[in-house]
């Protein structure tokens, strides 16, 4: 009898003729009399605080070995899955994996299907570690309980197809996107796990040294213009604009968001969800909010010219517009607005600045370690001169191994003043830009990426996968 999985109450020992149980202050007496019929044992109980015992049920299911036998039996489900005793195996699974999920930290879930197994990954700070395998006779049971959770249809497996799931582990509230695509050896799934009860960044927890926190605090606190915030997918972006709008919320300002998908929730701010079926894009949501009399936009992306030139517009007519655009660094922005068709003389006119940024992992704590880097490590890195040391996680049980915990932004802050504008209006070549900028004292994000390895946040290794130059 597994007390843990079957009753969801934690055992703490067990004797001869007693079995020690660990219980929550809203436990239920016939389950402990049951306990105590089937194992013929004194049941001694420690009665926990209701949030303390959610906590630790949640470390012990996660430690839990994930496993499946039998088929699958689809079930209503809008509970705590802390709380669902396992019925069938499927569900069993994918609760336990859930949990695993969401217990390490990670932000997606990998179901994969290959010829003779399928696969679990799950993505900790931006790297995908193998979690389980499960043999391909009984993964198609696994995503049809994920496909009844989201309300997908569980007979289509053609086509692809989105939903949702929300669940709640522990009393915090989990919305799961989910993604399923068909393969050559079945349906690939992928859940995306956002913390709706997790609280937002704000500038300070981002990872910005305090005179880059201050020029981004100042351009988000301008009264009209673009602000744009530049890398590739999966670099935070999103998280900057939020906390950005979080320092300027204000009851007197009316913000509104255009977003693709609403990722987190802010109160006393507007947003909307882009929805192409319906027409509703970037470019025409943008043009509906500026007749809705805004002081702050956050446009999710600026995908394109459409977009681009009403941004433009609205900066000009004095409106801050904050947004996002997929370049390398904080200069080449203006070459993007500039390759989509925007008048050089405009793109002065509106732009204040550039933040450009990528995420690196940080070191363990646990298992941090200095070193002495080798010449050649140093000589990638552009140091010149350096005695001190560097340092790295060994890998421990806290990091999984990995020598890693958490992740923290990289960043360049670009502010155009009227110097930069004026080279604006001449040319757009990002090296011209950064080679005056430089000259003001601008540091690239390799700059403050050193700077993190020396203070042994991350790693040189991590920095130069992140910031390729």
């Amino acid at each position: 009898m597994n007390v843990l999985k079957e009753y969801r109450f934690i055992p703490l020992e067990e004797g001869q003729d007693h079995i020690k149980i660990a219980v929550p202050e809203s436990y239920d007496p016939f389950k402990v009399e049951e306990i105590r019929f089937r194992t013929g044992k004194d049941v001694v109980l420690e009665v926990l605080p209701d949030e303390e015992f959610a906590q630790m049920l949640q470390k012990r299911l996660s430690e839990e070995e994930i496993t499946l036998e039998g088929e699958e039996e689809a079930k209503e489900e809008n509970v705590d899955l802390l709380m669902v005793q396992d019925e069938s195996p499927a569900t069993s699974l994918v609760n336990s994996v859930i949990i695993k999920a969401t217990t390490v930290g990670a932000s997606d879930v990998h179901f994969e299907p290959y010829e003779d197994e399928a696969v679990v990954r799950l993505r900790l700070d931006g790297v995908l570690h193998d979690l389980l395998k499960i043999p391909i006779s009984t993964y198609q049971s696994v995503v049809s309980r994920i496909k009844v959770l989201a309300n997908l249809n569980v007979a289509e497996r053609r086509v692809p197809q989105d939903g949702r799931i929300g669940v709640k582990i522990g009393g915090k509230n989990l919305d799961i996107r989910v993604s399923v695509v068909p393969t050559v050896f079945g349906e690939r799934v992928v859940l995306r796990l956002l913390d709706k009860t997790g609280s937002l960044l704000t500038l300070d927890q981002l990872g910005l040294y305090p005179e880059d926190e201050k020029k981004v605090k100042d351009l988000a606190s301008r009264p009209y213009g673009i602000v744009l915030v530049t890398g590739p997918t999966g670099a935070g972006k999103s998280t900057t604009l939020y906390a950005m709008i979080l320092h300027i919320k204000d009851p007197k300002r009316n913000i509104i968001t255009i977003e693709d998908p609403v990722e987190y929730q802010i109160k006393g701010v507007s947003q909307i969800q882009v929805n192409p079926k319906v027409g509703l894009t970037f470019a025409s949501g943008l043009r509906a909010v500026l007749r809705q009399d805004p002081d702050v936009i956050m446009v999710g992306e600026i995908r394109d010219a459409e977009t681009a030139d009403i941004a433009v517009h609205a900066a000009l007519t004095g409106h801050l517009v904050l947004s996002t655009l997929h370049t390398n660094d904080a200069p080449s922005a203006v070459t993007r607005l500039a390759d989509m068709g925007i008048e050089p003389f405009l793109i002065a006119s509106s732009l204040e600045g550039v933040i450009a940024q990528r995420l690196v992992r940080k070191i363990c704590q646990h298992c941090k370690e200095p070193y002495r880097p080798s010449e050649e490590e140093l000589r990638e890195l552009g140091i010149e001169g350096y005695e001190g040391p560097f340092y790295r996680g060994r890998g421990c049980d806290k990091c999984l191994g990995t020598g890693y915990s958490g992740r923290i932004g990289v960043f360049e802050v670009l502010v155009l003043d009227e110097d930069l504008k004026s080279l604006i209006t001449k040319t757009q070549d990002a090296n011209k830009i950064r080679a005056l900028a430089r000259e003001k004292g601008f540091k690239t994000m390799i700059e403050d990426g050193v700077r993190k390895v020396k203070e042994g946040i991350t790693t040189s290794n991590e920095l130069l996968s992140a910031v390729k130059e």
